[in-house]
């Protein structure tokens, strides 16, 4: 159970991450003040891929506690990192962002970390 537990919260945080930045993208830069807030929260409810990646993250949040239920955190933290590995490699298809070699290199640290958890 812990690892489709562990699925459940990979999959659902990079499609939350994926849909956030790429609506981010598209609605332009965004100021922290009163009147800037008010605008960002009115474009999160006035676009539907930032309302489905919020509902992505609740899924990912309450798989998360699930899984601290039944495995260690010094398991679920770490295993959960497969999401950088995923988002990275996703960003660089999907999004056709840069990935340079220092980026590429961090990734598969992080995968070969996830690995070693794994056994």
């Amino acid at each position: 159970m812990k690892w489709v537990l562990l699925a459940i919260i990979v999959f659902a945080t990079v499609f939350s991450d994926l849909l956030q930045s790429y609506e981010m993208k598209l609605s332009g830069e965004q100021t922290v003040d009163r009147r800037g807030l008010a605008k960002l929260l009115r474009t999160i409810v006035s676009r539907r891929y930032l309302v489905l990646s919020i509902v992505c993250m609740a899924i990912s949040f309450f798989a998360f506690m699930a899984l601290v239920q039944i495995a260690p955190l010094s398991f679920a933290v770490p295993a959960s990192a497969a999401t950088f590995v995923l988002e990275t490699i996703l960003a660089k298809f999907v999004l056709h962002e840069q990935v340079g070699a220092r980026r590429a290199a961090g990734t598969l640290l992080v995968l070969g970390g996830v690995i070693l958890l794994a056994r």
